[in-house]
């Protein structure tokens, strides 16, 4: 099968981005409490009808296991659990936890957790060129709250940019050391408020995400640093 047409949609809780080899410009449509599985496929088939597509790679905001969704998402509508993407389509779909989508593409060897700063808070971890997506966001974190809602957007609104700035280093700072990773990667819409990071964390590119969806198909795929390394997703 020839891929020189992948989409690669990253579904998020605020908007999905969509991207493709054969078109480059970002394509962003709002999405939110309503947006079910089947409004998103309906929107993505209205901007992509004459794009031509061969294969998709869909981040997905929960998570999947060998390809398939196991849980509604908490920021979007219904529907998503046992949708048939790929009749939908019309074409092959890989479907991956959307924070694993863009810790493939920012994976620089050794051991790496990736923090997706979005909507809500996105995790992933490859060890050795080994991918275990991760449901950090609803561990309890402190007063009865999880770790997303002090990260992700509701924290953001609740605290305010200082002492939500100040939350962001000190959850990177307990999960670099808990887990004991190498480096940390920080992404997501919401990363770009960040002033200052811890030692060890840098920031990931948004725009990384569709990196990463390619390269769920060509193993090979070639960035400006070189070869991607071999990488195992557990739960594709």
């Amino acid at each position: 099968m020839a891929l020189n047409r992948i989409l690669v949609i990253d579904v998020g809780g605020t908007h999905i981005k969509l991207q493709a080899t054969i078109h480059k410009e970002p394509v962003i449509i709002p999405s939110g409490p309503k947006m079910t599985a089947k409004k998103m496929v309906a929107a993505v088939k209205k901007y992509t009808a004459d794009w031509g597509i061969d294969v998709i790679s869909m981040g997905f905001p929960g998570p999947v296991v060998h390809n398939h969704i196991i849980s509604e998402p908490y920021n979007l509508g219904r529907g998503w659990v046992g949708f048939n993407f790929a009749k939908a389509f019309g074409c092959p779909v890989k479907i991956i936890n959307d924070a694993a989508m863009q810790a493939l593409a920012d994976y620089r060897g050794r051991r790496m957790l990736f923090l997706g700063l979005g909507t809500g808070l996105g995790s992933a971890m490859i060890i050795d060129g080994v991918m275990e997506p991760m449901e950090l966001a609803h561990l309890p974190y402190k007063n009865g709250k999880t770790y997303e809602d002090y990260v992700g957007l509701s924290g953001l609104r609740r605290l305010g940019k200082k002492k939500w700035r100040q939350e962001v280093r000190d959850i990177v700072k307990k999960f670099k050391a808990a887990l004991q990773v190498d480096y940390i990667v920080v992404g997501g819409g919401n990363s770009r408020l960040l002033k200052k990071l811890p030692d060890g964390a840098q920031l990931g590119r948004n725009l990384d995400v569709f990196q990463g969806g390619y390269r769920l198909w060509k193993k090979n795929l070639i960035n400006k640093k070189g070869h991607w390394p071999d990488l195992i997703n557990r739960n594709t």
